[in-house]
């Protein structure tokens, strides 16, 4: 391999994150710009407080298989491996995966406005490590049930997702490039990080999105 596949691979990424399922579902089920109502983010989250949580976990999951389907196809392409697709290294997938994510929070025909990209980054985490991925959802799914927020699970799991690839052995390569996968999500959740220092962010009651 040359180092001309890795932009490949995040190119074949970025096709795929322009699929933008929160603008889709809320132009399908609502009739709505969704970058219009909450947050103002084409993801999960604003989805799940806007429309409610059927809505909400269609976006999340659509958004997962976004970094799934390009890892597969970037790890297949180049003889990568992963949680899905086999052994080999996590480095042609992980790049695919990364194209997905700045597609999604980055895209070029909505004026570079989408989401904040945590739903593709769990779904990258999936496709590398599906152990680690249990790991770090179950301790933020922890920290939710304690703090009754939602964004301290999505800080805490993408901090571990470097720290974890660290421990289990992966490639330098690979915690890098996580590294800055985490440093891009908290950057794109800096309003969240503001409003938990100053005790004003919204917390999550689930008894108030089943009904929507």
């Amino acid at each position: 391999m040359n180092i001309d596949y890795r932009i490949l691979a995040i190119l074949i990424g970025y096709c795929i994150g322009l699929i933008q399922s929160a603008y889709i579902v809320g132009k399908l089920v609502r009739n709505i710009d969704i970058r219009e109502y909450g947050s103002g983010n084409a993801g999960a989250a604003n989805t799940l407080r806007t429309m409610g949580f059927r809505a909400g976990v269609t976006v999340l999951l659509a958004d997962a298989f976004k970094a799934v389907l390009a890892f597969a196809i970037c790890a297949i392409l180049w003889n990568g491996g992963g949680t899905f697709v086999g052994e080999g290294s996590a480095i042609p997938g992980l790049y695919g995966a990364i194209g997905a994510i700045l597609g999604h929070c980055f895209p070029f025909y909505l004026k570079f406005r989408g989401g904040k990209g945590f739903a593709s980054t769990l779904g990258l985490l999936m496709s590398i490590n599906i152990w680690l991925f249990l790991i770090a959802v179950g301790i933020g799914a922890i920290a939710v049930l304690v703090t009754r927020y939602v964004s301290v699970f999505t800080l805490i799991t993408t901090a571990m997702m470097p720290i974890g690839f660290y421990f289990f052995g992966y490639a330098m390569e690979v915690i890098i490039i996580s590294v800055s996968v985490s440093i891009l999500i908290w950057y794109l959740h800096r309003e969240n990080i503001s409003r938990l220092l100053k005790g004003e962010e919204n917390k999550f009651e689930m008894k108030n999105l089943i009904g929507k």
